[in-house]
């Protein structure tokens, strides 16, 4: 006799925690340098380097839209999912309505960046 396995849909968000986990790890810390550190304190970039119209022409380009898309979505899926599964490691044993709280937030986080972004335009 073989043994249906229930279908899950873990591997997805464990896949976006992944996916986020490895953006946040490399790129965030040093988007944080540049533009918190570097850029006003005048030191590694010149001066415009990220003057408005600059920004604006980066993120309306398909590679620059890209980038800025995956950045925000997917932070924004490492974090549901870290905090998700931080409520139980402090003994608060969520249920359905957690997991559609986190995940929803995130899901509406990521449909709003990228209709600001599809607003842009290219």
């Amino acid at each position: 006799m073989t043994k249906i396995l229930k279908r899950s849909n873990a591997p997805i968000f464990w896949g976006l925690f992944g996916a986020g986990g490895m953006l946040s790890a490399l790129f965030v810390p040093m988007m944080v340098f540049i533009t918190g550190i570097a850029i006003p304190l005048g030191f590694l970039l010149p001066a415009g380097t990220m003057s408005y119209p600059k920004m604006l022409a980066f993120a309306q380009n398909f590679i620059g839209k890209g980038f800025i898309f995956a950045i925000i979505s997917l932070s924004l899926w490492f974090a549901a999912h870290r905090v998700y599964h931080s409520l139980h490691e402090f003994g608060i044993h969520a249920g359905t309505g957690a997991k559609l709280l986190c995940y929803g937030i995130a899901l509406a986080g990521t449909v709003v960046s990228a209709s600001v972004l599809l607003r842009i335009g290219f």
